[in-house]
């Protein structure tokens, strides 16, 4: 049995998972790659390093993001993010900085270290933001009344 996730659904989906993967196109390539998240307000935040992925994104903003919660072969849950990708700094605007700040105190409830002198990636120095412009979530169940 397959259905469509509701609004809130997808939302508690995308909020109690913390990995995904990122998807972004070039030219006629496209690529996708796990990434770790947080989830908030219509917002995903996560970070990354320098390289050819932030230059694409730079260039080519936008993205699809997936996140599922797989139980079995026939039980899942799958929510598809289409939206932009922004780098978040800490300068510029008071708006800018709130942001960020934002965006680095809930990866701070994931990863306690991020952009500390523990972090235990620190190579991973750049944030971004990824507004959620739309969702659509699918769930599939093997048993009998539907996921």
């Amino acid at each position: 049995m397959f259905r469509q996730l509701d609004d809130r659904e997808m939302r508690e989906l995308l909020a109690r998972n913390h990995v995904g993967r990122i998807a972004y196109s070039f030219h006629e390539r496209v690529d996708i790659e796990p990434i770790h998240y947080v989830y908030e307000d219509g917002w995903l935040y996560c970070r990354t390093s320098t390289g050819a992925k932030l230059s694409t994104l730079s260039h080519r903003p936008w993205i699809a993001f997936e996140a599922d919660e797989v139980d079995d072969v026939f039980d899942w849950r799958s929510v598809v993010v289409h939206g932009v990708v922004f780098q978040l700094f800490d300068e510029g605007s008071n708006s800018d900085r709130q942001q960020y700040a934002r965006a680095v105190g809930l990866l701070r409830q994931l990863v306690p270290g991020t952009l500390a002198d523990d972090d235990p990636v620190p190579f991973r120095g750049v944030v971004l933001g990824i507004h959620v412009d739309r969702m659509t979530g699918r769930a599939a169940s093997s048993r009998q009344g539907g996921a």
